[in-house]
């Protein structure tokens, strides 16, 4: 279908404007009337007039806004705001086999050594295969993180058998027979894999830095050469080796599994407590929340005491230790300590590239700040846009009006 054809003759006599007395010496034409086809012709002169703000001994233009005047001009078609969808969760009914998750999950929860697993986990059960954790009750995200199923395997929090733990683990894993099981090469989840090794009488395939259905690779001689093999039953992942699953949602559908493969505790402990260290005395670098100040703080008697009402670790910026305002050993940034923390908590820190550099392996950054533009805002995954003298007040009133609600309670 072709479009009409135009008559610029037509067109520019339909503009023309008559002379009530007959006597013209020049034509005139009227410019606003739209033509027959084409694109509409521009009024600079009423957008600019439409793009004025009402008020002022100045005149002042909304720059954004694009208005077209009251001429005969076509109207932009109104677009609809997109509507959120919720992602569609993958359902596998039938898996033709089983990859085994065992994670950290310390607090239960998942680290992101922990979800990098599950993503070697998933390269290996491709699309027929069904990825199962072995994860607390309190464990929360497997599903996005790429578990089809999920087996209720926990101990108490505040219990410590390790052998115990592997007696279960081992008859667990021999009533869901998985293909493949792995584990992250923590310090804890290590232990565990090579005390379940023992016990299964299985090779352990320790510190994979490659995962993948034709083989696993880790390093050897001081990362000079390359030890290849097939997967086999057990294998420990290396952190920061493997991407983590970026698909959309598993089910995570809870298994039931035989009350006595979960039974037996043996070993020789017979109670275990966790004490918690000290946040004030812990390094940085081992720390797992740290609340930092910098150049935006005026009072650091407040700071002072924030820090242990939220039971952080201190931190400072190079600023404030250079001028001898905070110790030197709670600087952080790449010419300080480079951080690990779960979560990181920025009071009045721009957010220098070297500072920047220091918590660029913190899992969760909150930054509070004036400027709504500074590096640190934009890295935070929370953003406080307020005076850090204000918010630290106000944290100390919240944390004060808790703590005596929880002594009423008690």
């Amino acid at each position: 279908m072709s479009r009409l054809r135009r008559d610029p003759r037509a067109e520019r006599a339909a503009q023309q404007i008559a002379r009530s007395d007959g006597a013209s010496p020049r034509p005139r034409y009227d410019r606003t009337q739209r033509a027959t086809g084409g694109r509409p012709r521009r009024d600079p002169r009423a957008e600019r007039a439409g793009q004025r703000v009402a008020g002022g001994v100045r005149p002042r233009y909304e720059i954004g806004q694009v208005s077209r005047g009251e001429g005969p001009v076509l109207a932009p078609r109104p677009q609809a705001a997109p509507e959120a969808v919720a992602p569609k969760i993958l359902i596998l009914e039938a898996p033709a086999f089983l990859i085994a998750v065992v994670p950290d999950a310390a607090g239960g929860r998942l680290s992101a050594h922990d979800r990098q697993v599950l993503g070697a986990a998933r390269t290996l059960a491709g699309r027929d295969g069904g990825v199962v954790i072995l994860a607390p009750d309190a464990c929360e995200g497997i599903g996005s993180a790429g578990a089809d199923r999920w087996v209720r395997f926990g101990d108490d929090a505040a219990a410590y058998d390790p052998a115990a733990r592997a007696a279960r683990l081992a008859a667990t894993l021999g009533a869901l027979a998985p293909r493949h099981v792995l584990f992250p090469e923590s310090l804890d989840g290590g232990d565990l894999a090579r005390r379940v090794a023992a016990r299964m009488g299985a090779p352990l395939f320790g510190n994979a830095e490659v995962v993948a259905a034709t083989g696993v690779i880790r390093p050897a001689r001081g990362r000079r050469v390359e030890q290849r093999a097939m997967p086999g039953l057990l294998t420990t992942v290396a952190p920061d080796a493997v991407a983590e699953y970026g698909g959309p949602p598993r089910e995570a559908r809870l298994l039931d599994v035989e009350a006595a493969s979960m039974a037996g505790r043996t070993g020789p402990i017979l109670a275990a407590t966790r004490i918690p260290a000290d946040p004030a005395t812990v390094p940085l670098t081992l720390a797992d929340f740290v609340t930092a100040a910098g150049n935006g703080i005026r009072d650091l008697d407040t700071f002072r005491r924030l820090v242990p009402a939220l039971r952080a670790t201190p931190g400072a910026s190079r600023v404030l230790c250079d001028a001898g305002l905070m110790p030197r050993q709670t600087q952080v940034g790449a010419s300080g300590t480079v951080l690990a923390a779960t979560c990181y908590f920025a009071l009045g820190i721009s957010g220098a590239p070297q500072h920047l550099q220091g918590v660029a392996g913190c899992e969760h950054v909150v930054a509070v700040n004036t400027d709504l533009h500074a590096a640190m805002i934009e890295r935070a995954g929370l953003a406080i846009v307020q005076d850090a003298q204000t918010v630290m007040e106000a944290l100390l009133r919240r944390l004060a009006v808790e703590a005596d609600a929880g002594e009423q309670v008690a």
